[in-house]
């Protein structure tokens, strides 16, 4: 069964966007993923984990906090 990982990243450009986007399609066993730049919500589906997804975004720099209907508010990277 498929895994959907939700993620709250700092969104604030569309190079930023790219650099995620690219990343995020290099992770073996996903099967779709989507980007809100609304909310700054990634989010994964397939077989991976929170861990997983966070440890790739950190490779381009970019910092993932577990989504949480709590954390609206936006962070600094």
């Amino acid at each position: 069964m498929a895994n959907i990982v939700e993620l709250k990243v700092n969104l604030h450009c569309d190079e930023c966007i790219r650099k995620i986007l690219k990343a995020i399609k290099k992770i073996e066993d996903i099967e779709t993923y989507d980007v809100d730049t609304q909310l700054n919500k990634v989010i994964v589906t397939g077989n991976v984990t929170e861990e997983q997804v966070i440890r790739v975004l950190q490779k381009v720099r970019k910092a993932a906090v577990k989504w949480d209907e709590g954390n609206q508010t936006l962070f600094t990277n």
